[in-house]
C-alpha cells in the first residue's frame, strides 16, 4: 500500500504540466542603423568570397608562426580566461540546483527514541518507559501549477548560457589582444631599428661637419644643427627601447608566463599577415557575436523572471508524503501490521504583502526593459565596430601606398640635399630638414601599417572570429578547443 502511495505521488508530479505566466518572448527589432553595412567612398570593395570570420579558425586567419604559438600559450595559461571558464562552471552548478526543484525530493530515513514518563504525565497514570522506532521514505514536492519554479529554472539556464557566451567573448578578445600586442612589439622593434639607423647616419654626418668646421669650411651654426639631429635620434632610440620592453611585459601578461626561448621567426610587417574574410550579411552578427548572444540570453532570462513574479500572486500547493514501518520495538519493525504512512498536502495563499509582490513584479518588468536596452546597445556597438573596421579596410591600402611613396621620395630628397651641401650649393639646414622628414615619414609608415593590421584584427573579432581553432576545409565546418 505504501509503495503504491509513493508511486502515485511521483507519477502525479512527473505528469503534471505547469502553465507559464511569463510573457511570450519576441526578439526586439533591430536598431535602424543596424539593418545593413554602411556604403560610401570610405568602405571600398570588400572581399566577397571565402569563409566567414566566425567560421575561420584563428590558426587559419593568422599566418605568422610565432604569433600562432603565442596565442596557443595564452589560451592555455591566461588567468582571465581561466576565471571565465570557472564562472561558467559556477553558473552551471547554480542552474542544476534550481532545476532540481522541478522534481520531487525523495529521502529515506530511520529513527529511534526511548522516553520515560512519570505517572502524572502518562495517559495510563502509570510511570514507564516507552520506545518508538521508524524506518521509511518521505517525498516533498511543489505542484508548479503557475510555472514559478519552471520560470526560475529557465532564468538560471539562460544566465548559464549567457556566461558561456561570455567565456567565448573572453576567448575571442584574448586571441585579438595577443595578436595586437605581438604586432605592437614587432612595430616598435622596427621603429627602434629605424631610430638606430638614423642615429648612425646622423653621427656620421656630424663627424663630417665637425671635420669641415675644424678646417673652417662649415659654420658653427652647421655644427650645432648637426648635433641637434644626433640628440634627437638618441631620444627616439631610448624611447623605442623602453617601448619594446613594455610590449614584452604586455605579451608576458597575456601569455601567462615568459615567452618561449626558441620562438619561431615571425613575418615582416609588410608580409601578408592574415587571411582575407568577407563581412557577410549584417544579420549574421545576431548569431555570431558572443556579446549579442549573451545579451539575448539575459533578456530571455529576465522575461522568465516576470513569469515567476506573476506566479507569486497565486497559491502555492505542496505535497508531503511518507511511508514506512514503525514499532515500539526494533525487532518488530518489519512484522505484519507495522506499516505506517502519512499524506499532508498544503496550500499557501498570499493575502497581504504590503505591496511586496507588486513591487517584485514591477522590478522584474523593469529589469526586462533594461535587458532590452542592453541587447539593442550590444547590437549598435557591434555594428559600429564592424563599420569602423570596414572603413579602415577601404582606406588604409591607399594611405599606405601614398606613405610608402613618400618614404621613397624623401630618401631621394636626403641624397640630393646632401649632394648639394657637399658641393657648396645649399646650407646644411636643407640636409637637416630632409633627414628629419625622412625619419618622420619612416615612423609614420610603420605606425600606419600597424594601425592597418590592428583594424583587420578588429574586423575579424567584430565579426565573431577568433573562437574556432581548426577548420575542416572539406566540410567547411570547424572544431574548437578551450
Amino acid at each position: 500500500m505504501r509503495h503504491a502511495i509513493l508511486a502515485s505521488g511521483i507519477g502525479l508530479s512527473l505528469l503534471l504540466q505547469a502553465c507559464s505566466l511569463a510573457p511570450k518572448y519576441e526578439r526586439p527589432a533591430l536598431p535602424a542603423e543596424a539593418v545593413a553595412w554602411p556604403q560610401g567612398e570610405a568602405y571600398g570593395e570588400a572581399p566577397r568570397q571565402g569563409l566567414a570570420a566566425a567560421d575561420t579558425g584563428w590558426q587559419a586567419f593568422f599566418h605568422d608562426p610565432a604569433l600562432r604559438q603565442l596565442i596557443s600559450l595564452a589560451l592555455e595559461n591566461n588567468r582571465e580566461l581561466r576565471v571565465a571558464a570557472l564562472n561558467v562552471d559556477a553558473y552551471r552548478a547554480q542552474y542544476r540546483i534550481q532545476r532540481s526543484e522541478l522534481f520531487p525530493g525523495l529521502e529515506a530515513a530511520g529513527s529511534g527514541s526511548r522516553q520515560r514518563q512519570p505517572a502524572d504525565l502518562s495517559p495510563s497514570g502509570v510511570e514507564g518507559i516507552s520506545s518508538q522506532y521508524e524506518v521509511g521514505g518521505a517525498l516533498a514536492f511543489e505542484l508548479d501549477f503557475f510555472g514559478r519554479v519552471r520560470n526560475l529554472s529557465r532564468q538560471a539556464l539562460e544566465e548559464y548560457l549567457a556566461t558561456e557566451q561570455g567565456r567565448r567573448n573572453v576567448h575571442i578578445s584574448l586571441v585579438a589582444d595577443t595578436a595586437q600586442a605581438y604586432l605592437a612589439w614587432q612595430a616598435d622593434q622596427a621603429l627602434l631599428e629605424v631610430a638606430q639607423r638614423t642615429l648612425q647616419s646622423n653621427e656620421h654626418s656630424l663627424s663630417l661637419v665637425q671635420n669641415s668646421y675644424d678646417v673652417g669650411v662649415a659654420s658653427a651654426l652647421d655644427l650645432r644643427q648637426a648635433r641637434t639631429t644626433v640628440d634627437d635620434a638618441r631620444v627616439y632610440v631610448q624611447r623605442y627601447t623602453r617601448q619594446v620592453a613594455v610590449d614584452l611585459n604586455a605579451l608576458r601578461l597575456l601569455v601567462g608566463g615568459p615567452l618561449p626561448a626558441e620562438l619561431p621567426k615571425g613575418l615582416q610587417l609588410d608580409s601578408q599577415m592574415f587571411a582575407q574574410v568577407p563581412a557577410g550579411l549584417s544579420s549574421d552578427l545576431l548569431q555570431r557575436r558572443p556579446d549579442i548572444l549573451a545579451a539575448e540570453h539575459r533578456l530571455i532570462g529576465a522575461n522568465a523572471n516576470i513569469g515567476a513574479a506573476r506566479a507569486a500572486f497565486f497559491p502555492r500547493i505542496s505535497l508531503t508524503a511518507s511511508a514506512g514501518t514503525a514499532s515500539a520495538a526494533m525487532s518488530g519493525l518489519f512484522e505484519a501490521g507495522s506499516g505506517a504512512w502519512a499524506f499532508a498536502p498544503s496550500i499557501t495563499v498570499p493575502l497581504f504583502s504590503a505591496g511586496r509582490l507588486s513591487a517584485n513584479l514591477d522590478y522584474a518588468e523593469i529589469q526586462r526593459d533594461i535587458r532590452v536596452a542592453q541587447y539593442e546597445q550590444s547590437i549598435q556597438n557591434a555594428f559600429r565596430e564592424v563599420s569602423d573596421s570596414l572603413a579602415a579596410r577601404g582606406t588604409y591600402g591607399k594611405q599606405l601606398q601614398a606613405q610608402r611613396e613618400q618614404v621613397e621620395n624623401t630618401t631621394e630628397y636626403v641624397e640630393l640635399a646632401q649632394q648639394r651641401y657637399d658641393e657648396g650649393v645649399d646650407s646644411y639646414l636643407n640636409v637637416l630638414d630632409a633627414q628629419r622628414l625622412l625619419f618622420t615619414s619612416q615612423q609614420q609608415y610603420i605606425q600606419d601599417r600597424l594601425a592597418q593590421l590592428n583594424s583587420e584584427i578588429d574586423l575579424y573579432k567584430a565579426l565573431g572570429g577568433g573562437w574556432l581553432e581548426a577548420v575542416d576545409a572539406g566540410a567547411g565546418r570547424a572544431s574548437s578547443k578551450v
